[in-house]
């Protein structure tokens, strides 16, 4: 069992770090956030420059600019009953754990077990989120230096692209806390700002633009489907792709002033701002088409980075996609941000091999810095089938959305089952219930939507991996329970982090 010591509050009415004292932590992290900060993390993981613009093509082949305009505020209305739902959660645990810690004081029996499976999903997942991420930063920084300079863009090259921006990232996040919340507050600015500038352009400067009529009803399906509904449901895993990583308000919480308020708030706030950013830039984006082939088969690898140069000019065009590019390094080193912050709270309750070195708060920048090199080390593995085959790659990073959505729901729904649960000081009134179960149904049935193959026919490049990948974080977290978890997990807390066992917490 954890050693049982008073807690660090720092000053006596220091309010925060009292309240994660009363959760079984001592204050360790530097809390130095402010609300904007801790919005300005989660919309940058969100990051619609990214997002939006990687995952585009996605649309385009499986309903066309109908998935595109009218899928994203379509499915950004659920994920916002899902954001809305964990910010409730949140406002009563502000740990850095979060989504696991929730699970595990939600759960009415056999709590570790629910916490334990929460966090291999929820760690998996941000790895892969951040391998993804940082990955498709790299492909967007070789289309652009492919267009200015000429080089040869190959997979070796791209993957060493990646090699220094995940590197960077981590060096970044090394540094201090302050660095951190000074380029998050940028990154946010520069995602506003961006969108604004690349929306102007593409409405003055092209000579023709689609019909609002075409942008908003137009169908194409380039899937090998016949079935159209199916077809459109296929392209809303773009906009579900890019709602992802919002759980970083909750995983930053400790470093977060006022943290049971403005944490959530910042939760909330990252997804709602996003759906109307996204929505902005994706409806000036698909009206600016100029050729829908030539962007879909487009030299660049980029639908978007086309359109634009189709749209505005070669050199306008690069000047839209260096924004975008530049975006994506943010929201990167945001997701490096946030996945060390939580594998640090996990490995601080004893689930990962070596968590005594994991565990450790860098006493110079109030960072966990081992965890931070911990999560790029994870990323750059998983993103190493990308040498060889992109499609195996995908394989691996299928787990994001899926695995994400699965550690946010998970919570949600033990909430509603738990009528011991007393809502904090952000909550959801009267709409809480509704609300809840709305998040809870739109996520059992995108997990479902996501395992189906999304092209026919379906073959070895076709196939959709995402339910071999769940099957294998489900096993790999069963293995880990029976050979570690079960003995050690919440209990062998490393010494000096908690004021309390875990264990102990879970079963008051």
């Amino acid at each position: 069992m954890a050693t049982t010591d008073r807690a660090h509050h720092g000053d006596s009415g220091d309010d925060d770090s009292r309240m994660l004292a009363e959760l079984g932590y001592k204050q360790e992290l530097h809390r130095g956030l402010s609300g904007f900060s801790n919005f300005a993390v989660s919309f940058s993981i969100i990051s619609v420059l990214a997002g939006c613009i990687t995952s585009y093509l996605i649309a385009m082949n499986a309903g066309g600019p109908v998935a595109i305009t009218i899928g994203w505020p379509l499915v950004g209305l659920f994920v916002l009953c899902v954001a809305l739902s964990m910010g409730e959660i949140c406002s009563v645990y502000p740990t850095a754990g979060g989504l696991y810690f929730w699970a595990g004081r939600l759960a009415r029996r056999n709590r570790e077990a629910w916490a334990w499976y929460v966090g291999w999903f929820n760690f998996l997942g941000e790895i892969a989120v951040t391998a993804a991420i940082d990955y498709g930063a790299a492909v967007t920084w070789m289309a652009l230096l492919n267009l200015v300079f000429g080089i040869e863009v190959t997979p070796t090259v791209t993957f060493i692209a990646f090699l220094v921006i995940i590197g960077l990232h981590g060096a970044l996040n090394t540094y201090d806390v302050n660095l951190v919340k000074l380029l998050s507050g940028f990154s946010a600015w520069w995602h506003l700002v961006g969108v604004a500038v690349i929306v102007a352009v593409l409405v003055v400067v092209p000579d023709r633009h689609q019909s609002l009529s075409w942008t908003f009803t137009h169908f194409e399906n380039h899937t090998g489907w016949t079935a159209p509904v199916y077809v459109f449901l296929i392209g809303l895993l773009m906009a579900q792709y890019t709602y992802t990583g919002y759980d970083a308000s909750a995983h930053v919480a400790e470093e977060t002033r006022n943290a049971s308020r403005d944490a959530p708030r910042g939760l909330v706030s990252s997804v709602w701002v996003s759906i109307l950013a996204g929505w902005v830039l994706l409806v000036a984006v698909t009206a600016a088409i100029q050729d829908y082939e030539g962007a879909q088969n487009s030299d660049t690898g980029l639908p978007p980075a086309q359109i634009f140069i189709d749209a505005a000019g070669r050199h306008t065009g690069e000047f839209l996609l260096l924004i975008c590019a530049v975006a994506q390094f943010f929201c990167g080193m945001a997701s490096v941000t946030a996945n060390s912050r939580m594998s640090y709270a996990f490995s601080r309750d004893g689930a990962l091999p070596g968590s005594r070195l994991w565990a450790k708060v860098n006493p110079r920048t109030g960072t966990p810095t081992n965890s931070i090199w911990l999560c790029v080390g994870c990323s750059v593995v998983l993103a190493l089938p990308a040498l060889k085959s992109v499609v195996a790659y995908l394989a691996v990073t299928s787990i994001a959305v899926i695995g994400l959505y699965i550690a946010y729901v998970v919570p949600v729904f033990l909430r509603r089952r738990n009528p011991d649960f007393r809502q904090g000081a952000w909550n959801l009134g009267r709409w809480s219930a509704l609300i809840g179960w709305i998040a809870v149904v739109w996520v059992g049935f995108i997990v479902v939507l996501f395992m189906l193959p999304p092209a026919s026919p379906v073959t070895v490049g076709t196939f959709n991996y995402a339910p071999v990948a769940v099957g294998v974080v489900l096993v790999f977290a069963t293995v880990m329970w029976f050979a570690r978890g079960r003995k050690h997990f919440m209990r062998d807390v490393p010494e000096g982090h908690g004021t309390k066992a875990a264990a102990e917490i879970f079963d008051s």
